[in-house]
């Protein structure tokens, strides 16, 4: 079993950063894939970004340049810099791991307005 505990979401404006961060504890060592997803109202979930275990990073179209992945392998925690924010970027971001199956944290709201 894993848990994740995800934090560092808010309001923010137009421009603005914000860095999420999803540590995970439990069965760890078998963590391979480390991915955030979002999911806006009235829309699908859609993957934003993800990093392998080998440190490969792979990204959305709408957040390449402006958001980055990174992964502490120390500290099981995996991380999402969000940089020049738009109001489209407003939605419940998830973390999702792969260790044997899927486990996905609870979900963190980022709201990005004026």
């Amino acid at each position: 079993q894993v848990q994740l505990v995800e934090s560092g979401g808010g309001l923010v404006q137009p421009g603005g950063s914000l860095r999420l961060s999803c540590a995970a504890s439990g069965s760890v060592f078998s963590i391979t894939t480390m991915d955030w997803y979002r999911q806006a109202p009235g829309k699908e979930r859609e993957l934003v970004a993800g990093r392998l275990s080998s440190g490969s990073s792979y990204y959305a179209d709408a957040v390449k340049g402006r958001f980055t992945i990174s992964r502490d392998t120390i500290k099981n925690t995996v991380y999402l810099q969000m940089n020049s924010l738009k109001p489209e970027d407003t939605a419940v971001y998830y973390c999702r791991v792969y260790s044997g199956r899927d486990y996905w944290g609870q979900g963190i709201q980022v709201t990005v307005s004026t």
